[in-house]
């Protein structure tokens, strides 16, 4: 068995999240059956995260296992170049593959990961070109207030104020290494990274420092939220729609043999 890395986007508006559900269009149910269709084998694909509902990935990492010299092979050897080729004719249009490398056999899409970065946008305007990727306000937010709460979140380590109530999960301590709004054109973005994210944690996060932004919430009042360790206290989770997964970093070395794996720019 010789072990992959695949590196890939998806707009994720018409599928129920990245993980395969029963009689739903999933990511990687996708993703799987063109696999297994062109190397003639089944094969399982374990992605970097999950993505939600609608939820959209500009930059996402699996790995998959594959019998050697079977379907796509020569010399005993899978070609990536090729498969790529070949599993982006076969994929629908809102799913790219970017590229396929062999890595060591311990290499772990999702455990291997040191970190991950979200962008929420939303925008007070109609935007019909965009539809489906950002998520509609009806008020201009204030971006210093906004950014001030954000800088109160990096200090703290536990968002249990912020996760998907009811999942399994051995602790809620997440190292946010950046959290910061800007303003573009047509709207603003939130931009967040840390060593790992809880369910539901960017969505809720945005709905409460939009919730800062509008007036609602004072930034003593975040800090409440937060120490609070109570779901029930945040914001209102925001719309899948304007999210995006948009950055997974892995560390260079043995993890991936002596392949450099590198996030798309």
């Amino acid at each position: 068995m010789g072990r992959y890395f695949i590196h890939l986007a998806y707009n994720g508006a018409n599928y129920n999240g990245w993980q395969t559900q029963p009689g739903l269009p999933t990511v990687q149910q996708t993703l799987e059956d063109g696999l297994s269709t062109l190397l003639r084998q089944s094969v399982g694909v374990v992605g970097c995260g999950r993505t939600d509902t609608g939820v959209h990935a500009s930059d996402f990492y699996a790995h998959f296992d594959v019998e050697e010299g079977g379907g796509e092979s020569t010399g005993g050897r899978m070609l990536p170049a090729n498969l790529v080729f070949k599993l982006n004719n076969l994929l629908p249009s809102d799913i790219v593959i970017y590229d396929i490398v062999p890595v060591a056999d311990n290499a772990h899409a999702r455990y291997d990961a040191v970190a991950r970065t979200y962008q929420y946008h939303v925008s007070d305007r109609r935007l019909p070109f965009r539809q489906g990727q950002y998520c509609r306000i009806y008020y201009r937010p204030d971006i210093d207030k906004m950014n001030e709460a954000a800088r109160v979140l990096m200090e703290y380590e536990d968002f249990t104020s912020f996760a998907k109530l009811h999942t399994q999960v051995k602790t809620n301590i997440c190292h946010l290494t950046q959290a910061e709004w800007r303003e573009e054109e047509d709207g603003w973005v939130f931009t967040i990274r840390s060593n790992r994210f809880l369910r539901n944690m960017v969505r809720s996060v945005t709905g409460t420092l939009l919730d800062v932004g509008r007036g609602k919430l004072t930034i003593d009042g975040l800090r409440e939220i937060v120490e609070r360790r109570d779901r029930c206290a945040a914001g209102v989770s925001m719309p899948a729609c304007g999210l995006f997964l948009t950055k997974v970093e892995y560390p260079e070395g043995v993890e991936h043999g002596e392949m450099e794996i590198k996030s798309q720019e």
